[in-house]
């Protein structure tokens, strides 16, 4: 089984970091207002990157890296 680690950005344009080992299957949650607490009230959201992982705790632990960054950074990230 593989993961994903993503990175969406909220209607309201912040950024939420999340992991998954189906990565449409949890879009469509968060767009249904089924994902998360936090994206709920915040749909649409979208895809703005991901990355595979080997196992849930190298996602778990790349997820917690991400979470750790600012906003900015995150957005660099995303330009590579």
């Amino acid at each position: 089984m593989s993961w994903f680690v993503y990175i969406v950005e909220c209607a309201d344009k912040t950024l939420y970091t999340g992991i998954t080992n189906d990565l449409t299957r949890r879009i469509n949650m968060h767009n249904d207002g089924t994902g998360a607490k936090y994206t709920k009230t915040r749909t649409p959201v979208k895809l703005l990157y991901s990355e595979g992982a080997a196992s849930r705790s190298e996602a778990l632990k790349r997820e917690y890296s991400l979470k750790k960054l600012s906003r900015n950074d995150k957005l660099k990230l995303l330009e590579d």
